[in-house]
């Protein structure tokens, strides 16, 4: 049975039904929960529960309005980006009584999710203790989303730092489990970029990242190279030619450009022109139709554009919003290509073949010969993987992605720092973090 002086909010009819059979002593509001959080006069000892994990691509409209302005009122200013449980957890935490005290699920998103970090620095900011319980093993094993623990007490104080307690797997318990870390809000802030997820570590491999970040001649990718998605076709299956569609359809070699469109066609090292003839002999779509606006078109492409499979292109979003539909903007021919995402290894090739790529890898292209030298030097060693690991997140299904922003963040340390790593050190950083994110050697995984 409920506390008799507890309450609850839940907007859909039947399951607000079955809460109020369960829990007869409790009054149970149907509703918006952000609508109630904003009008109700009640304050509370104490708040629990579940918040919904909605993404912000469906959290959305009057409800998302809501939030977003009851929270900038609250002082939390959320991007656009926010799923519901950050928001949510900010108005719960706005009821409480002074002294209250708070704890809830959340997504494993909370260590690494620029989105949660306005969350924590509310959280410490108007509660006297924030603890984070990182739990590896699942708690909800049917769903995909890794959930971790918040726990918060002391509503009306602040505090300088967030308690961390890393767990294998999380035992029912009376009380929150012993901390293991004191993590200061000024080490989060600065050299792990607002992120928890480096915690999971050991402090030796805290240790010897915040060394090479630290040591003379460190430098992040972006600082020498632009790193960004590749081109959008907007349909990828009319665009991107088998050597015997161009020979069916009589379209010449010149607007026709060598095209990776994912990690499972690179190499390991380098792509040679070779690697892209024997694709080509292969018969795969590797080449990418590049037409620009103004430009006259043979008869064979004419042809092309005419055909029932053009028709059906031309309707695709990105080709509408185009003029004209056929031309595919932002094709670049990078020095690099950087997988997106990636299982056990983060792919970074060379692009001897002067290939371009869709969004499904990232362009690296440097200013200055200076930072490929780097980059050459980092890309084969556990320091390099490590980088990727830390600035990357987590994916469900054991998967590592990097943004563009986060690729940015990978650090090339000079040759010198290079050589006195412990490269053994760095890969069993590698191994525990890949170990959090449940990659497993036997999965099947993109290739990196």
């Amino acid at each position: 049975m409920g506390h008799v002086k507890s309450v609850g909010v839940e907007q859909d009819p039947a399951s607000a039904a079955v809460a109020k059979a369960r829990a007869p002593g409790a009054l149970i509001h149907e509703g918006d929960f952000f609508q109630w959080a904003v009008h109700t006069e009640a304050r509370y000892d104490c708040a629990a529960g579940n918040p919904p994990f909605i993404r912000y691509q469906i959290f959305k409209g009057e409800v998302r309005k809501r939030a977003l302005e009851l929270c900038n009122q609250l002082g939390a200013n959320f991007s656009g980006l926010a799923s519901s449980w950050a928001p949510f957890l900010v108005a719960a935490g706005s009821l409480l009584k002074s002294g209250g005290r708070m704890a809830f699920v959340v997504p494993a998103e909370i260590g690494h999710a620029p989105y949660a970090a306005p969350l924590l620095e509310w959280l410490t900011g108007r509660f006297a203790r924030v603890q984070i319980v990182a739990v590896r093993e699942k708690l909800f094993p049917t769903l995909s989303e890794d959930c971790w623990l918040l726990y918060a007490e002391g509503q009306g104080g602040q505090t300088d730092h967030i308690e961390m307690t890393v767990l294998d797997r999380f035992k029912a318990c009376n009380a929150p489990p012993r901390p293991d870390l004191r993590i200061s809000m000024a080490d989060w802030r600065g050299i792990w970029n607002r992120r928890l997820r480096p915690f999971l570590m050991a402090g030796r491999h805290r240790e010897l990242y915040r060394a090479s970040i630290e040591a003379e001649g460190t430098r992040r990718l972006s600082e020498t190279a632009s790193v960004g998605i590749g081109y959008v076709s907007g349909a990828n299956s009319f665009f991107h030619l088998r050597r015997s569609d161009v020979a069916a359809w009589g379209i010449p070699r010149a607007l026709l450009q060598p095209a990776i469109r994912n990690g499972r066609a690179l190499p390991a090292s380098v792509l040679t022109k070779a690697d892209v003839t024997r694709l080509e002999q292969e018969d795969a779509p590797i080449f990418l139709l590049r037409l620009t606006r103004g430009m006259k078109l043979p008869a064979g492409v004419r042809r092309y554009l005419d055909s029932a499979a053009a028709q059906e292109a031309k309707t695709a979003y990105k080709c509408r919003m185009r003029d004209p539909w056929y031309a595919v903007p932002d094709v670049k021919t990078p020095d690099y290509f950087l997988t997106y995402m990636s299982g056990r290894q983060i792919g970074l090739v060379r692009n001897e073949a002067k290939a371009t790529c869709p969004n499904t890898l990232h362009c690296v292209s440097f200013r200055d010969a200076s930072g490929a030298t780097d980059l050459h030097a980092a890309r084969r060693t556990p320091f390099f993987q490590l980088s990727c690991e830390i600035e990357g997140h987590p994916l469900g299904g054991g998967m590592l992605k990097l943004e563009p922003r986060e690729a940015g963040r990978i650090a090339l340390p000079s040759a010198g720092t290079l050589s006195r790593l412990d490269a053994e050190l760095a890969g069993e950083a590698v191994t525990e973090l890949q170990r959090w994110r449940h990659y497993t050697a036997d999965q099947r995984r993109l290739r990196a």
